[in-house]
């Protein structure tokens, strides 16, 4: 595997995001916002398998069931890809139409944290949710427009959740259900992109997609910056540590807001891309929900 990442799956994603490994099935799991898609790549055998979803779908994570979980414009739902078919869990904004969910991960004790966003990204409406058996409280968290993450710490007493537009990846301690003594982690500058999906390796170190900005980008855990990869697409969204030893970096890209000059100039947007990272990332965990 290249440390320069290398398109392995060409698909043109409109929104391609929240990819996450899952080992009881070998692959990897994303999907495209956008399409609405869910996606699910086999690297063994360079398969893709793909499954229409009824409405903006921001994340898909496995549970203890051997379903999953996906987090859709209209609540969490459980998906069976056996028949493709969902089921509605419940929906913590219905007081919030406009809002959408996007991007989630799982603790260790099987509770999903995940963001909402305002859909046509203007209002600050976008919060930072636990699930606590079938429901879901609010952290806590202060309200953003374009949520991201989170993502925990390798012994799961801090998440890392990312104010996009904010340019903002803020850390915060968890107490109970609630997050505290929250500091911004880093902020990337001016013309470097958008902070966009977060991911933490076996290091406890952080990455960072850049929606805008050519790469990727790993932080130690005190928040300072060790690693830019580049990369030939503009848009890219996240990164998930997968295959033999959760050695190899995956990461979405997306096609959203390009022009066709650009377009023309990045015809890999919205695939998938892989690298080596040099690093191995962490287990992931299976919703208990």
């Amino acid at each position: 595997m290249e440390r320069t990442p290398q398109s392995v799956l060409s698909l043109g994603a409109v929104l391609g995001e929240g990819p996450l490994w899952v080992e009881r099935d070998r692959a990897l799991w994303f999907v495209d916002i956008k399409g609405p898609l869910i996606h699910r790549y086999d690297p063994a055998t360079a398969v893709l398998r793909s499954w229409p979803v009824p409405a903006p779908v921001g994340w898909i994570v496995p549970a203890v069931a051997g379903d999953f979980i996906v987090g859709l414009k209209t609540g969490l739902h459980r998906f069976d890809p056996a028949t493709g078919r969902f089921a509605l869990i419940h929906d913590p904004e219905t007081h919030l139409p406009g809002n959408r969910l996007n991007d989630a991960t799982v603790d260790r004790d099987g509770r999903i944290w995940f963001g909402s966003m305002d859909d046509v990204e203007v209002l600050m409406s976008g919060r930072i949710y636990r699930t606590d058996g079938g429901v879901s409280r609010d952290t806590g968290a202060l309200p953003v427009t374009i949520t991201n993450g989170p993502a925990l710490s390798p012994d799961g007493t801090i998440l890392y959740h990312v104010d996009t537009l904010g340019r903002t990846i803020w850390k915060s301690r968890i107490d109970a259900a609630r997050l505290v003594e929250t500091a911004p982690f880093a902020r990337i500058e001016e013309g470097a992109g958008y902070p966009d999906g977060p991911t933490v390796d076996a290091d406890g170190c952080l990455w960072i997609g850049l929606f805008g900005g050519w790469g990727v980008r790993r932080y130690d855990p005190s928040g300072t910056l060790m690693t830019h990869i580049a990369f030939r697409v503009a848009n890219v969204t996240k990164v998930a540590f997968g295959g033999d030893g959760l050695a190899t970096a995956y990461a979405t890209t997306a096609r959203k807001g390009l022009t066709g000059a650009m377009l023309h100039e990045q015809p890999q947007a919205g695939d998938l891309f892989a690298f080596d990272p040099g690093v191995s990332g962490l287990p992931g965990h299976y919703a208990d929900l």
